[in-house]
């Protein structure tokens, strides 16, 4: 399979301006495969594909009006309010860019001059793992209500290991409500699955051991869940990975073969641990119980008895839900924000990384508030005709107030870690800034020739500039923004193997953080 490199030289920032009508040859087609083909193609989420110019043409109206809206990407953050890893928004220039193709008559332009067509022949993100466990294929019963399944999807690790990244792949996502994934020690699990005729064992609540510790989550919406340099989940040597699906009612009949992709560290890191820290079990103006035809929003708090350093924040509600807000207030009255989330949407939700870690103090007191809307009011009401009493539980149509951080004990500099640099992947990415770009300071002309060959490439590239700065620094990115390569060039030829790489587009990013201009 084929890949495609845009590179970058970082020399000139400029302002953005769109003198002629975008092509979707030249400007579109980049948009769309950055941000919005990962789930927009004949293997992904969505429900039609994006890969072609005959696709976003026909489908050009919707495009607009869903990215002008915000609808599209997906995204739940409010990003004035707190800022993540890997943000996934378009910035405002290429919703501008994506209008002015649509009002311009949503031009070709010369297809030939367009990227390589990404490839997409699976919805997993970890294409290279090191280990993958699968459920055993499940026909889920006719049982009339909600079923929790317990099943085991490894074997015990002979040694200590530690996750750095992990992907839940729901095998039925029409299905699939919600997976916990944890690991376990004891012997439980094992006996449990022996006990029942079937695949997996039923187990509401957990995986019925009180030894068992949750080390990950799928809810829809997820993504790969990965860790900070030097940071992992502890993998106990002869624990068994454990997963629980929940499987809502009218799921009978049903098949779903869930599994897991795990990247493992090999070295040991530091223990990072996941829990819902706020919750409603610890809110302040309880019972936690939504009357039909209210509205009520619920306050829950925590005191911090250590210094820890928090990597991650993900909230989880259902469909009453509309907002949330997560905070702490630090013992020098200090705020630090979490998370904000205008308007909730339950297909949507996910662990959230922070670009640089937080640092929060003994002593500060988390603060979580959310609201519920249990009236016709709410679009996402799953009986607006007949609210009735909400009450929590773990059924789509009961509720829940639960606040997961990913934290660890604090070292000095935790709160420098950089996880990602840049809060959005069009920091690297402009289409065509020949034909884009506007106001370049005309002083600057002798600009590096950087050229990666060959392009398209399989299992390696060669990376040549002319006129070398020793110690550049070259970045290489996936279209999800993640770093997949670093090095700097200290001649002016570098060569990088790429055999294991995803197929797919890739972004380049060369040079010195101070000015700017995109080339394909």
């Amino acid at each position: 399979m084929k890949k495609m490199i845009l590179a970058i030289a970082i020399l000139l920032t400029t302002a953005v301006a769109y003198t002629q009508t975008p092509t979707w040859a030249n400007q579109i087609s980049c948009v769309l495969y950055s941000h919005c083909t990962s789930c927009h193609n004949p293997n992904g989420l969505a429900p039609f594909s994006l890969l072609s110019y005959t696709d976003a043409y026909n489908k050009r109206i919707a495009i607009v009006n869903s990215v002008s809206s915000g609808k599209m990407p997906p995204y739940l953050p409010d990003l004035s309010y707190s800022r993540f890893a890997h943000e996934r928004v378009l910035s405002s220039e290429e919703i501008t860019l994506i209008s002015a193709w649509v009002s311009g008559g949503a031009p070709s332009g010369d297809t030939t001059q367009a990227p390589a067509t990404p490839v997409y022949s699976t919805t997993e993100e970890i294409t290279s793992p090191d280990l993958v466990g699968r459920m055993p294929t499940f026909t889920v019963p006719n049982i009339g209500g909600d079923l929790y399944q317990a099943f085991i999807v490894t074997n015990p690790s002979p040694t200590v290991q530690y996750i750095t990244e992990m992907e839940v792949v729901p095998g039925n996502r029409n299905i699939v409500h919600h997976v916990l994934v944890f690991q376990d020690t004891t012997n439980v699990p094992v006996a449990n699955d022996s006990a029942y005729a079937g695949p997996g064992y039923v187990s509401f609540g957990g995986i019925g051991s009180n030894k068992a510790q949750l080390i990950s989550a799928w809810v829809p919406g997820s993504g790969v869940y990965s860790l900070p340099s030097g940071m992992g989940i502890r993998l106990a040597a002869g624990a068994r990975i454990v997963i629980q699906v929940h499987y809502p009612l009218g799921s009978g009949g049903q098949v779903d073969s869930t599994k897991l992709n795990i990247k493992f560290s090999p070295t040991t890191l530091r223990n990072v641990s996941i829990a819902p820290i706020l919750n409603s079990g610890n809110i302040t103006n309880g019972p936690f119980a939504i009357p039909a035809n209210s509205v009520k929003t619920f306050y829950s708090q925590y005191t911090v008895p250590a210094n820890v350093t928090v990597v991650s924040v993900a909230p989880h509600a259902h469909l009453i839900n509309t907002k949330f807000e997560v905070f702490g207030v630090t013992p020098a009255n200090d705020t630090l924000r979490f998370i904000r989330i205008n308007d909730w949407d339950f297909h949507w939700q996910g662990a959230q990384n922070f670009q640089k870690p937080i640092k929060v103090p003994t002593g500060t007191v988390l603060h979580g508030i959310a609201v519920y809307d249990n009236t016709p009011n709410n679009p996402h009401h799953p009986n607006p005709s007949n609210p009735q009493l909400v009450t929590q539980g773990e059924a789509t149509s009961d509720e829940m107030m639960l606040i997961y951080f990913g934290y660890l004990l604090y070292q000095n500099g935790d709160e420098n870690i950089i996880v990602d640099t840049s809060s959005h992947l069009a920091h690297y990415l402009d289409c065509e800034p020949e034909a884009l770009v506007s106001g370049v300071n005309d002083a600057v002309t002798d600009l590096p020739r950087l050229t990666v060959a060959p392009n398209p490439f399989e299992e390696a590239l060669v990376c040549t500039v002319n006129d070398l700065e020793a110690g550049s620094l070259v970045e290489i990115f996936d279209m999800l923004g993640r770093k997949v390569f670093e090095k700097r060039m200290e001649t002016s030829q570098l060569n990088i193997e790429t055999n294991d790489w995803k197929s797919g587009v890739y972004i380049l990013k060369y040079g010195r953080e101070v000015r700017r201009v995109v080339k394909k």
